[in-house]
């Protein structure tokens, strides 16, 4: 009888320590918690340390030139089945376009290993089916922006790209539906056709980043603002392939550089 009290102040002296020690360990946590900076803090929001970043540009370089071709070339023409009405009797095929000057239409150039620059601005871009045609032959835009396909021809269209990295899309257009929007995420080389008309054809270049340009009529293109630097510059073009040119620019220069074809691969 004498030793129950004793066993009993004895288990409380045994739980209110618990209760302690249990307090403390919760409160070194708490600290240590605190003091330690969150892991995700500098991660870049796509998670991908290699992304390209936007940052201000200062004595940025222009890099321009042409891209030709020295070969033999003579455009295919087909003649039309179908539609004629809207889309004519024949159609010249614009995989590739040659001027008297050997200029080199709708090839795109780009900087291949750039990491940061001016800021990628999502566009709303158009493509537009007229006369049985795709306007332009070669679309190209920043990833993430999204593509207004337009149909004035009053007949039915069939839209359908054979994309790898992004979703592909086949989307029939009848002659009541004028728009359809596409938006592409990432940065892809991606051919579209027409399931309608055969001979309809296009791409959609899908850039990584801000600094491309599509040669025009007399095979021009222009990279502007361009940061200091050593860069490799390639040029990409449906029928004839690609080559690439390394290039150092420096601040406020302008530099001319040109890209000479001699063979179709494609």
């Amino acid at each position: 009888m004498t030793q129950k009290p004793q066993t009993h102040r004895f288990s409380t002296v045994i739980l209110v320590f618990s209760l302690l020690l249990f307090w403390s360990c919760g409160k070194e946590q708490e600290e240590s918690s605190a003091e330690k900076p969150a892991s995700t803090a500098e991660t870049p929001a796509t998670g991908d340390a290699t992304a390209y970043r936007a940052a201000a540009v200062q004595n940025g370089a222009t890099i321009f030139g042409k891209v030709t071709f020295k070969g033999k070339w003579s455009p295919s023409t087909i003649s039309v089945t179908k539609d004629q009405e809207v889309c004519g009797k024949s159609k010249k095929i614009p995989a590739l376009l040659v001027s008297e000057d050997e200029e080199v239409q709708d090839a795109v150039v780009y900087i291949t290993d750039i990491k940061q620059g001016k800021k990628i601005e999502q566009q709303k871009v158009t493509l537009d089916q007229k006369a049985c045609e795709y306007h332009p032959h070669v679309l190209a835009f920043p990833a993430g922006s999204t593509v207004e396909i337009k149909n004035p021809d009053g007949i039915l269209h069939n839209i359908h790209s054979y994309s790898e990295k992004n979703d592909p899309f086949n989307m029939a257009q009848p002659k009541f539906k004028k728009t359809l929007t596409v938006t592409i995420e990432k940065p892809e080389i991606i051919p579209v056709k027409c399931d309608v008309h055969a001979w309809m054809s296009g791409w959609f270049f899908v850039a990584e980043s801000p600094y491309f340009s599509v040669t025009d009529n007399e095979g021009s293109f222009k990279l502007a603002d361009v940061p200091p630097g050593e860069y490799m510059l390639e040029a990409w073009h449906e029928k004839l392939g690609k080559q690439s040119r390394k290039i150092k620019v420096g601040s406020n220069e302008t530099t001319e550089l040109k890209f000479e074809f001699s063979s179709v691969v494609n």
